[in-house]
């Protein structure tokens, strides 16, 4: 009797082993119907327009996903989180993703210098970060093991709109920047594509983060008569910017870039006085009807939404869910972080004729930039 109920009881102690070491070697975020991810963004404030953008495209694709039935049968859960753009909320919101409601990764988070602090945290728990809504320099070199970024960087975007400025003759360019990593980074862009050309900006100018406080960089812009400003700024600051320099009798050609969101522009100056304005693109046309995951963001949207709003955050989230996605499915069924960056930095992804390309030496995923302007409608047009 003795020998069966040793055999017994080893062999349960076996088990329960197994089964303890099966929990302890479960990656955070993982369980056997979900994956967790998570997000932070602005979803109030002045901002909060582009992160409710950009996670209505992110749900869009997930929930198209989850209908379908997830990855090897997990679905899919996605905790976004508001940082009203402020970095310290943005800090302790990567903290609390990570340490309370244990995610697997982190996608979509917004701005360079709430993204540049929370790198610290993300990097030391060796939590992947896919998608970063930031052309920020000082995100992308050094390349960090776990970041990787979707868009083109602020000096791909500058350089494309100083190219073309400049081959249509235009010389004398001033720059209006936020005085934070993203303005800054996007002044430094400017600068170094006009010192190619031997120029120089012919004023600079800038206005504080979430302020609208733009008089002064009106007054010393407009002291320069530049025949063309290129805004490194925000929607709201941006329009006021505008308003303030043709009350002023400054008419030159203004230009932007990709974060400043054309429809949000639009729709706070009006498409009368925003009419003109340039603005360089890092995502594809998202009113695309012949680009494949142009057509797939639309019928996704229109069913998560009902709603035909296209934006090009929208389509960025989308494109960001969609890639996290890939390359979840690339790392197979047992799922770990490690596994998530190497599958990342194993080659190309198409992800609907937007393509995307990693290496260990480079996570800049994209140097796509299109230049836009807006219409008398207020539309873009490419």
């Amino acid at each position: 009797m003795r020998q069966p109920l040793l055999k017994s009881l080893v062999a349960g102690l076996l088990a329960c082993c197994t089964l303890t070491g099966t929990a302890q070697a479960a990656e955070p975020g993982i369980t056997d119907t979900t994956i967790t991810l998570g997000m932070s963004s602005p979803f109030s404030g002045p901002n909060g327009a582009y992160g409710k953008e950009m996670k209505e495209g992110a749900l869009a694709y997930f929930n198209q996903l989850n209908n379908a039935g997830g990855i090897n049968g997990k679905k899919i859960e996605l905790i976004a989180l508001d940082d009203g753009y402020e970095t310290e909320k943005a800090v302790a919101n990567t903290q609390k993703l990570i340490n309370e409601h244990k995610v697997f990764a982190l996608m979509a988070f917004y701005g360079s210098s709430p993204t540049t602090e929370s790198m610290k945290v993300f990097s030391e728990a060796k939590v992947p970060l896919i998608g970063t809504i930031s052309g920020s320099n000082a995100l992308r070199n050094p390349v960090n093991r776990y970041m990787f970024h979707l868009r083109a960087s602020y000096a791909d975007e500058t350089e494309s709109i100083v190219d073309h400025l400049v081959g249509l003759g235009v010389t004398q360019i001033a720059v209006f920047y936020q005085n934070d990593g993203f303005g800054k980074s996007g002044l430094d862009g400017v600068t170094a594509a006009l010192a190619k050309h031997k120029l120089k900006p012919v004023a600079a100018a800038s206005v504080e983060r979430n302020s609208l406080q733009v008089e002064g960089a009106v007054s010393q812009i407009a002291k320069a008569n530049a025949q063309a400003v290129i805004m490194v700024t925000l929607y709201k600051p941006t329009a006021e910017f505008v308003r303030q320099m043709r009350k002023a009798g400054q008419m030159p050609q203004f230009s932007t870039l990709s974060p400043i969101g054309a429809d949000l522009l639009v729709a706070e100056l009006g498409a009368k006085e925003a009419h003109g304005i340039g603005i360089s693109q890092v995502m594809p046309y998202p009113w695309n009807d012949t680009l494949p995951v142009a057509r797939e963001y639309q019928k996704a949207l229109q069913t998560s939404t009902k709603q035909t709003n296209y934006s090009y955050y929208g389509i960025e989230g989308y494109l960001t869910a969609k890639l996290m996605a890939e390359a979840i499915k690339r790392t197979g069924k047992e799922l770990t972080r490690e596994k998530l960056v190497s599958a990342l930095e194993s080659g190309p992804f198409d992800l609907g004729g937007f393509k995307i390309n990693y290496t260990p030496t480079s996570h800049n995923g994209s140097r796509f930039v299109d230049l836009t302007v807006l219409s008398r409608q207020g539309k873009v047009l490419h």
